[in-house]
């Protein structure tokens, strides 16, 4: 009697098929993304045959998230972040109001409540890290004026999204769901104090949060960089390699369960910090190859939630919501950037990075549909409209491409910087 193994099973038949399907659609000339979600439809639970854990295979794409952001913020600095802060802040902020409206228009169109339209609309206003970092590596734009104001706009998606996350709950009575209990000493004690429960969740939240990032920029910028180098001098490759590992994932877990943040910002913030080491590169290198790899199983795993029978049980609902990701996103963005006195090329290269969702929109509808604020049908929508939007993502991009040669890019100065030199 062969041992139960779900976890290699898992790993091992995902990488598999996403090998021999992402080979197929190489030589198709198509998205090898596509390749690597027809195999998580495979082994999902919505196909006939062997059928994948989908809780591992969950798990194991957060690994891939995780090393994505910890990479990005090795490209990035404090500096960086804070020079996009004018166009990153109001235009991630801006282009969430605008997609959560328009889902909340279809959500009323389809019979839903305003809390679930809400939910709904905010699922569809967030942009997947993977989808978006995977893009702009490709193009090598991620150290690019326009590559910094994309990840510093995913980034403060990110911070309102754990925010949301962390206020749905207290919420879910109003939202026309669950009433829960506010849990949590430190919000009980906040609440002894006079306070409602949303404002106790919202202020521990807040303090944690700043408390995080206190941490990491007072006491991380200085620990991480010196136990790296620490490690580098035992001459010892693997060392380094497994330092490197321990400091992104630790971070990250750490983030998560003391300070309740995300995994990819916690992960975000260990790379930024590390940015500072001259050792930066070379931890890049070492964790190039995991990263890779799990970034595939994230892909493997969108297709194992994949519900096929939506395309024809709610045909104009999903329609809707994918218009909502590609084109009210996108012209949200477009319009955003265009009026902070960005050129075109900006604007449309930032559009077309957040045409997609991805997995907090995925967390959102869950944790929605868990506290009875959706209707089931609100994930299978999401699912689908993430699965379409990735795959037209890489489309949308090589249309840019095209434009872009078509129409080269003068020498335009970041308004912001233009401003500030003049001052």
């Amino acid at each position: 009697m062969p041992h139960e193994t779900p976890l290699i099973a898992t790993i091992v038949i995902g990488l598999s098929l996403a090998f021999v399907l992402g080979l197929l659609a190489h030589r198709l000339k198509l998205p090898m993304i596509a390749g690597y979600l027809l195999a998580g439809i495979i082994i999902g639970p919505f196909t006939p045959g062997y059928v994948a854990d989908q809780d591992l295979a969950t798990e194991l794409a957060e690994i891939g998230v995780i090393l994505l952001m910890f990479g990005v913020g090795l490209h990035f600095s404090l500096k960086d972040l804070l020079s996009v802060r004018r166009i990153a802040i109001p235009g991630a902020i801006g282009q969430i109001l605008v997609a959560t409206a328009a889902g909340l228009a279809l959500a009323l169109m389809m019979g839903w409540s305003v809390g679930a339209g809400l939910i709904f609309g905010l699922s569809l206003s967030v942009a997947s890290t993977v989808v978006l970092l995977r893009a702009l590596q490709d193009r090598d734009l991620v150290a690019s004026d326009r590559g910094r104001i994309a990840v510093g706009w995913l980034i403060v998606e990110d911070i309102v999204m754990v925010l949301a996350l962390v206020l749905i709950p207290p919420l879910a009575g109003l939202l026309g769901g669950l009433a829960q209990p506010v849990d949590g000493e430190a919000e009980q004690e906040v609440i002894r104090l006079g306070f409602g429960p949303v404002t106790a969740t919202l202020t521990v939240t807040l303090v944690k949060f700043a408390a995080f990032v206190a941490l990491m920029l007072v006491v991380g910028r200085k620990l991480i960089p010196w136990v790296l180098h620490y490690v580098a001098h035992t001459g010892s490759r693997e060392l380094f390699r497994l330092a490197v590992l321990a400091i992104a994932l630790g971070v990250a877990y750490g983030s998560s369960q003391i300070f309740g943040v995300s995994f990819a910002l916690g992960a975000f913030f260990a790379g930024m910090v590390m940015a500072g080491s001259t050792l930066s590169q070379q931890a890049m290198r070492e964790t190039m190859p995991l990263r890779d790899a799990f970034a595939v199983l994230f892909f493997v795993s969108v297709g194992m939630l994949f519900n096929p029978t939506i395309v024809l049980d709610e045909p104009l609902a999903l329609i809707g919501t994918v218009l909502i990701i590609l084109l009210v996103k996108s012209l949200a963005a477009y319009a955003i950037v265009r009026a902070f006195g960005y050129d075109k090329e900006t604007g449309l290269t930032i559009a077309t990075s957040l045409a997609q969702i991805g997995e907090f929109s995925f967390i959102l509808v869950v944790m929605g549909t868990k506290l009875a604020i959706l209707p089931p049908d609100a994930k299978d929508l999401v699912v689908a409209g993430a699965m379409i939007s990735i795959l037209a993502n890489p489309v949308m991009f090589a249309l840019l491409d095209r434009w872009s040669a078509r129409h080269p890019r003068t020498a335009s100065p970041d308004p912001q910087q233009t401003t500030s030199e003049a001052a």
